[in-house]
């Protein structure tokens, strides 16, 4: 039995997919299973997973990188779960490293350090986006301070959890970590073992409109009853904030009715 299965999701990512794959064959930690969930992808894909035959591949219809995680957290068979984006890689001890870290620590959830590439240029994240380590979730408000990429977990908390949230298009991930962090501590393995690449077109965070989906995600947390006073008191300060300038950006181009639902949860 594997400790941990590695799950990689990806739609229409030829160009670095194989790339993502490898830097998870290349670990120096035998005891993981790759699965590779391909959400309908229309380009050739299917043909470079098909160069790695040692590798589990679920192909699906197109329903969005939630459902595709949860997929393949579905079809996982060890106790650990590690997500890697598949725009994304890992350096070949990150597997081990990370292991060892959470059977010490006795965690049931942390993240590494990673490295950050930009257009193909190494950037330094600006300080906002310094990863916390342990209590996650007051910092996590503002903005996603966890990469999936990043993150090894029990199964069984992400069972717990209720998985990645398919509803959400985006922020799916600041979704979870929420509600994850305000009861869960995330401990930091602060070696940079991930490498997130960023800077091309097709990247879920470059969408428009995104403190909608935080919007809604901060809302259904708050009505869910399972943040202490302290933490819905914040949780509320955020999601005024950004339904506030989600509004702002409605009532800009006409669409009052639906600016109007954002003023709401403004209070």
């Amino acid at each position: 039995m594997p400790r941990v299965s590695v799950i990689i999701p990806t739609f229409n990512r030829a160009r670095c997919l194989a790339e993502a794959v490898e830097s998870v064959l290349a670990q120096d930690f035998p005891g993981f299973e790759l699965i590779v969930v391909d959400d309908g992808s229309t380009d050739e894909t299917p043909s470079i997973l098909a160069r790695y035959p040692g590798v589990t591949v679920i192909r699906t219809e197109n329903r969005g990188v939630a459902a595709a995680r949860n997929l393949g957290a579905a079809r996982a068979t060890a106790g650990r779960l590690a997500f890697l984006d598949s725009d994304d890689l890992w350096l070949p001890r990150k597997l081990g490293l990370q292991t060892a870290f959470m059977d010490e620590r006795r965690c049931r959830i942390c993240q590494t350090e990673e490295t950050w590439i930009r257009g193909g240029r190494r950037v330094n994240p600006k300080k906002r986006h310094a990863k916390p380590d342990g209590d996650i979730f007051f910092r996590s408000l503002d903005l996603c301070l966890v990469s999936p990429s990043a993150v090894m977990m029990e199964k069984s908390l992400f069972t717990e959890a209720g998985g990645f949230d398919e509803s959400l298009p985006a922020c799916e991930d600041y979704d979870l970590w929420l509600r994850l962090g305000c009861r869960q501590p995330v401990p930091l393995l602060p070696e940079p073992l991930t490498v997130k690449r960023g800077g091309h077109p097709d990247q879920l965070s470059a969408m428009p409109g995104l403190d909608a989906f935080r919007a809604a995600s901060l809302a259904r947390l708050i009505a869910s009853g399972t943040l202490s006073p302290h933490q819905a008191t914040a949780a509320r300060a955020t999601l005024a904030r950004k339904a506030a300038i989600h509004a702002a950006g409605l009532e800009k181009r006409g669409r009052f009715e639906e600016a109007r639902l954002f003023r709401e949860m403004c209070g």
